[in-house]
């Protein structure tokens, strides 16, 4: 019982952890940031197992970490209200070409970095882009300034195109 205790409290630190790095941490890995999660998993491994390396422990571990997982999916599911907190929002960095800096600083978005994001996504001046979202997982989305129109009146479908 000590194990799935302690593989419970690291997933719940761990949430945190993630939480509170951002979304962009999550999406840019480097090569350094790789190497840092191999060993802070190992390091996880060791917490949790403390010195019991069989392979009951470890099942049971790696069931706790699952079925918490699972909770967290179905809580999400079930109490709409609780998904900011546990998964995150998007959030609207970008309107009518028109950046907006509080909200690029608080998501540590470098206007570099929103540059580079818009030419990837095929927009050679951000003024062309109606609305740009980072996503819950740390990727951009650019939806496209549309100013032409029909007969009708009614806008062309806009573009929408996706960055990570």
């Amino acid at each position: 019982m000590d194990i799935v205790i302690r593989a419970a409290l690291v997933f719940v630190i761990l949430g945190i952890v993630i939480r509170i790095t951002g979304k962009r941490q999550i999406a840019q890995l480097s090569a350094f940031d790789l190497i840092l999660i191999v060993t802070m998993g190992d390091l996880i491994g060791q917490t949790v197992l403390q010195e019991d390396y069989s392979l009951t422990a470890g099942l049971l571990a790696v069931l706790t970490f699952a079925a918490l997982s699972m909770l967290v999916g179905i809580v999400m599911f079930w109490l709409p209200r609780s998904r900011p907190a546990l998964r995150g929002q998007a959030t609207i960095f970008l309107r009518d070409g028109t950046p907006d800096e509080e909200v690029m600083k608080y998501e540590l978005i470098h206007r570099d970095d929103l540059d580079e994001a818009a030419r990837q996504a095929g927009f050679r001046d951000i003024a062309d882009i109606e609305l740009a979202v980072m996503e819950t997982d740390g990727t951009f989305s650019f939806f496209r300034r549309d100013d032409s129109s029909d007969d009708e009146g009614d806008s062309s479908e806009r573009g929408v195109t996706k960055v990570k």
